[in-house]
């Protein structure tokens, strides 16, 4: 037999680590994108600018999904716009 790795009891792989944390950072978009009203292309372009997932939710991952999910995206929204004022003010 050639085993891929683990299976669920659907059959499925489970996803790994990295996938895991992609789908999570995805999720984070929608949710920021919802909380400010804007839309997901907007708030990844934000999130992206001021290197959220680079220095907070990648790094992060293990504390902020295992909050509720209004939680994190409070935290994550902080610090966006601390980072945004950051950046402006450093122009």
């Amino acid at each position: 037999m050639n085993y891929k790795g683990l299976m669920s009891d659907n059959g499925y792989s489970y996803p790994s680590v990295q996938m895991q944390k992609n789908i999570f950072a995805s999720s984070c978009v929608e949710a920021v994108a919802s909380k400010m009203h804007v839309s997901t292309t907007e708030a990844y372009r934000r999130m992206k600018n001021v290197e959220l997932f680079r220095d907070v939710i990648f790094p992060c991952y293990e504390t902020l999904h295992s909050q509720s999910r209004e939680i994190a995206t409070e935290d994550i929204l902080e610090a966006m716009i601390v980072r945004e004022s950051k950046l402006k003010n450093n122009k």
